[in-house]
């Protein structure tokens, strides 16, 4: 399945406390990009919340949306974890971590009302947040001969195309990003130009 031209992400981290009936919930918002980050931001909540009752979370990757998880971390089974990531998917976010952090208060609020105010703790740390448009990114890897190297320079060029990496010493290839609604026309730029091999590697 192909991503759409772009998706919403949050420019940088965010939180926000919601009170329920004594309870105290903590809401964290990441942009994460792996899950190596992830892990991370939760080693280091749970460093700065020892004492708190849950650490529940949902997270959300890639432009295509497809890797996903939630936690309810002993809450009772979906009334956690699931209401934060339902949060990040009417939001359209992607490529962002959501923990909030619960502290007991006395009184039990229910499976309905643990469901309601962890989602509420969601959508309350994603209104703190700076949500912005980010373009999905198509990224290729072209090899040329030295011939070529004008050429496929100048289209590069034309198609804002920025280098990730390039090799001059082992044949001349380049592997590059640009903007998924640039890409066909990039591509049947390079097709113009038949001994370069241009190969299609990933979304970002």
């Amino acid at each position: 399945m192909f991503p759409a031209l772009s998706y919403h992400a949050i420019e940088k981290p965010a939180s926000a406390v919601l009170k329920e009936r004594g309870s105290k919930f903590l809401g964290f918002a990441y942009p994460v990009e792996s899950e190596k980050e992830i892990r991370e931001c939760l080693i280091l909540l749970k460093k700065e919340h020892p004492s708190a009752s849950h650490h529940c979370y949902a997270w959300r990757l890639g432009a295509d949306k497809r890797m996903y998880r939630a936690n309810d971390d002993g809450e009772p089974a979906n009334s956690a974890g699931k209401p934060i990531l339902s949060a990040i998917q009417a939001n359209d976010l992607s490529n962002i971590l959501i923990v909030v952090v619960r502290y007991f208060g006395g009184t039990l609020l229910g499976v309905n009302g643990l469901i309601n105010a962890y989602k509420d703790a969601a959508n309350n740390v994603i209104d703190h947040a700076i949500v912005f448009e980010r373009f999905v990114l198509s990224v290729y890897r072209v090899e040329f001969g030295m011939e070529d190297m004008n050429h496929v320079m100048r289209i590069l060029k034309e198609n804002d195309a920025k280098i990730i990496t390039n090799n001059y010493d082992d044949g001349n290839i380049i592997t590059f990003q640009v903007q998924k609604q640039k890409a066909a026309t990039m591509e049947a730029r390079f097709n113009e130009l038949y001994a370069v091999d241009l190969k299609f590697l990933q979304f970002n």
